[in-house]
């Protein structure tokens, strides 16, 4: 089940907005270019859709992986990948969870993964950027723009990692991509939010 707009969201913690101790919501210029890698175990994809009209039905993917070639000198010629298990996905119910796995959904069976790839990065001078690029999604693939945000960088103090963070908002609609169930009594847009810490590579 999907919603309303698909949002990725990219941030430095598992709580969007959150600085923890040792991070630092410093100004971007000031942020270490490099490459970076998404650390998973801090990652979560939450997605939401109306459902039946009533009220937003949130759901969650785990175990993402991707990278960030960052170069806060000249921010365009930064580069972005995430991609995400379609068979991690979970929900408060164990038989809606095992059916969003199946070919009605997004039959993780054979399309495994969702892919956001960028090819153009456009700064707004603020930190913030807009990003265009491909988005994957159940063997399609469609342009997808996101709008993103810094939210901070800094030390992690668990595992001493330097590590960025952002927040990006981006829209389809699912039955673009082939997930068609129901619609449009459970909602054809869907919001996809993505908390994640990029960390800074050897």
């Amino acid at each position: 089940m999907l919603k309303k707009i698909l949002v990725l969201t990219l941030t430095a913690t598992a709580l969007a907005g959150t600085t923890l101790p040792g991070a630092q919501a410093a100004s971007f210029s000031d942020v270490q270019s490099g490459n970076y890698a998404i650390e998973p175990t801090h990652t979560q994809v939450l997605f939401s859709l109306l459902h039946f009209g009533f009220t937003p039905y949130v759901g969650l993917f785990s175990n993402a992986s991707g990278t960030l070639k960052l170069d806060t000198a000249h921010p365009a010629a930064s580069r972005l990948q995430v991609t995400v298990p379609v068979n991690s996905v979970q929900t408060t119910s164990d038989k809606l969870t095992a059916e969003l796995q199946q070919a009605d959904w997004f039959d993780a069976a054979h399309y495994p993964t969702a892919t956001f790839t960028s090819s153009k990065i456009t700064p707004d001078g603020k930190g913030g950027a807009t990003i265009t690029g491909t988005f994957t999604l159940h063997g399609i693939t469609k342009p997808l723009t996101l709008h993103a945000t810094y939210v901070g960088s800094g030390v992690n103090p668990m595992d001493k990692a330097y590590t960025v963070g952002f927040q990006a908002t981006g829209v389809i609609k699912r039955s673009d991509y082939g997930v068609n169930k129901y619609v449009p009594v459970v909602g054809d847009d869907v919001t996809l939010t993505l908390a994640g810490a990029f960390e800074k590579q050897p």
